[in-house]
């Protein structure tokens, strides 16, 4: 069962996120970030992608996509806030735009 991050790794570990682009949802332990693609078709081709790996991990976001965006939270509801799993999946998220 995931674990609620410790301070330490907060520090570390979300610094790195941040220099990408994802942030911390004021009021909540969750991270979100906004990825652009080119077309609608790309934006939820990417979806697709990351629904599967998401599913593998049985851990998976509160996400929406309008046309060529998706938003995306993550937070691990079990532990009622921000666990390895949810960088672990924003990590695979990133690699997968770039």
């Amino acid at each position: 069962m995931p674990t609620l991050l410790t301070e330490k790794q907060r520090k570390v570990e979300l610094a790195s996120l941040f220099l990408t682009g994802w942030s911390m949802i004021d009021g909540r332990d969750a991270i979100t970030k906004e990825y652009k693609f080119r077309s609608f078709i790309r934006a939820f081709g990417w979806m697709a992608s990351i629904a599967i790996i998401a599913e593998k991990m049985n851990h998976h976001p509160e996400w929406s996509n309008v046309y060529s965006s998706v938003n995306i939270i993550l937070t691990t509801h079990s532990e009622n806030g921000l666990t390895e799993l949810d960088l672990d999946l924003a990590r695979k998220m990133d690699s997968l735009k770039s």
